[in-house]
């Protein structure tokens, strides 16, 4: 499987400038079950980005990868 790296590239800046910013995800978990929520981007990696889930409750970080968004199992939306 070949993967549009140009794509990815875009995924990356696009999650980089966003870091810090509260933003809605909608995560396909499988078998129909989706979670929407909102979070604030953490961390920003090489490989994946972490969000803290409800910054109000102590739950933990979540994390992800630039992958997921392209594939379009983690949806976007500020």
């Amino acid at each position: 499987m070949k993967i549009n790296t140009n794509a990815l590239l875009e995924i990356k800046q696009k999650i980089s400038s966003l870091k810090g910013n509260t933003i809605k995800l909608k995560i396909n978990r499988g078998r129909n079950k989706i979670e929407i929520f909102e979070a604030i981007i953490e961390s920003v990696y090489p490989s994946v980005f972490t969000v803290k889930v409800n910054a109000n409750k102590q739950l933990p970080s979540q994390t992800f990868s630039y992958y997921d968004v392209l594939c379009g199992d983690v949806v976007m939306d500020k």
